[in-house]
């Protein structure tokens, strides 16, 4: 009886050992705004990103793929989001990196390029319909 007991907590135990703490919070995002906005004229060109402050938890930045697609993510840094640490965007324009950690963002996927960050940047639904962006989750 008492290995069967045994065997049904450790697995629980192993399963409960996660930090949950460890996740960009999630907050509602509601952004609008038209293209022929002059404030988000470098997200005509290919690789061009635009920084919005006042929406998620440290505001958002946008971003034009090579592609022509957009994505959408929110500036707080995966590493220790507790702290809302906003990410800045590389001069290079491809990279974001968090000024309290050193770790690194790609802008074309969010993932993370240099430790000690390993988890994506929160990103958001976006949508571009008729020179209008949307931005949502």
């Amino acid at each position: 009886m008492k290995k069967l007991l045994v065997l049904l907590i450790v697995p629980l135990l192993f399963l409960s050992c996660g930090k949950s703490g460890d996740v960009v919070p999630s907050v509602p995002v509601n952004f609008q705004a038209s293209l022929t906005d002059p404030r988000l004229a470098p997200l005509n060109a290919s690789g061009g990103y635009v920084v919005i402050t006042g929406y998620g938890v440290a505001g958002l930045i946008l971003y034009r793929r090579p592609d022509r697609t957009y994505a959408a993510y929110d500036r707080c840094s995966s590493y220790q989001p507790e702290k809302h640490c906003a990410v800045n965007v590389d001069e290079s324009g491809f990279t974001a990196t968090d000024p309290c950690s050193g770790s690194k963002f790609s802008l074309n996927d969010g993932g993370p390029v240099k430790a000690p960050a390993t988890k994506s940047l929160r990103s958001y639904y976006i949508t571009v319909s008729n020179f209008e962006v949307y931005v949502s989750n």
